[in-house]
């Protein structure tokens, strides 16, 4: 009798250590289980995706985890552990850092988990796919768009976090539309800095210390984001030149749409996200049921050629912002009125 007893107790205790140990068992493939690591929801950009991705992902009858690493690049890698140790189907990633990714990212591929890279490339990692707006792009309509209030003087670039390599990218198209005029002699570049976490207090710090170097004369500023955009106009208008110094931006953020509609800020770019979270959630989904997925090209991440899907930005100005947006039900007309 004791010793069926013993018997029954360590029976018991090694399936709780089993329980315990290893990762849940993945899901139905007809009902993927999906985890979405978002670098920071408290952005209002990101706060969006994670609404459009979620609802295109549950119409297909998968279950959605939204985790916020809330610009944080120890918090982000302990919840994908997190999500890798919940036994999820697929890991989507908006990496806060996509430097720092790479055995976390090991540890989800040995458990058979598809990861995807959503809007920003995570490098040196064995990632299935990465799907984004072509950045490159982007950096270009931003110079274009400063170019056509401005194509002389002295230009300031102001650039994205150094640890998002979308921000790379975006300075190589602002690079390929602003050399000519570089080498010409028509526009001096009087400065350029990253700014960490793509702030906006950071962006107004640097632009007021930019201003304050350059006596104030500086004719354009290419900013690489609208929340860097609203500090470059911030610190404008403080010397009262803020309409007068042309500044990009991009993600079509109510407030920046409500300055370039107001004649502060020269344009924005607008990537659909409704587009790229439901593509995305498709593709996801596809990939852990062993669909067939049509890419347009292959970016290297230093590990390997990722298989990639690039969508088309568009260009906002004061002429087209509002038609755009509101045809497209991304913002209402009574939300671009309000003061």
């Amino acid at each position: 009798m004791k010793a069926r007893l013993i018997t029954t107790l360590l029976a018991s205790t090694l399936t709780s250590v089993m329980l315990f140990a290893a990762p849940a068992a993945h899901a139905s493939k007809d009902k993927p289980v999906i985890g979405f690591s978002i670098d920071d929801l408290r952005v209002e950009r990101w706060a969006r995706d994670r609404d459009f991705f979620v609802a295109a992902a549950e119409k297909q009858g998968a279950k959605v985890f939204v985790q916020s690493a809330d610009a944080s690049e120890q918090r982000q890698i302990s919840q994908i552990e997190n999500l890798i140790s919940r036994g999820v189907d697929a890991i989507v990633i908006v990496p806060f850092n996509g430097k720092v990714l790479t055995n976390t990212i090991a540890e989800a591929k040995k458990a058979g988990i598809k990861v995807v890279a959503y809007d920003r490339l995570i490098n040196d990692a064995d990632i299935d796919a990465y799907i984004t707006f072509d950045n490159t792009k982007v950096g270009e309509m931003q110079a274009e768009g400063v170019l056509k209030f401005k194509n002389k003087g002295n230009f300031y670039l102001l650039g994205g976090a150094p640890t998002d390599n979308n921000a790379r990218m975006l300075r190589d198209g602002q690079m390929k539309v602003l050399k000519p005029y570089i080498d010409k002699g028509d526009i001096k570049i009087v400065g350029q800095q990253w700014v960490d976490e793509w702030s906006p207090q950071k962006a107004l710090n640097i632009v007021e210390d930019a201003l304050t170097a350059n006596q104030n004369k500086i004719d354009a500023i290419v900013a690489s984001n609208d929340g860097t955009a609203g500090g470059a106009i911030q610190a404008l208008a403080a010397q009262k030149l803020a309409g007068k110094v042309p500044v990009s931006g991009q993600d079509a953020d109510l407030a920046a749409v409500k300055r370039v509609i107001g004649g502060t800020q020269a344009m924005t770019v607008y990537k659909p996200l409704k587009l790229i979270a439901t593509e995305a959630a498709q593709l996801t989904i596809n990939l852990v049921q062993d669909k067939p997925v049509k890419f347009d090209t292959q970016l290297d991440n230093g590990k390997k050629k990722v298989n990639t899907i690039l969508l088309k930005p568009t260009m906002l100005t004061k002429d087209n912002a509002a038609d755009i947006l509101v045809k497209d039900g991304f913002y209402t007309q009574a939300q671009l009125a309000a003061q």
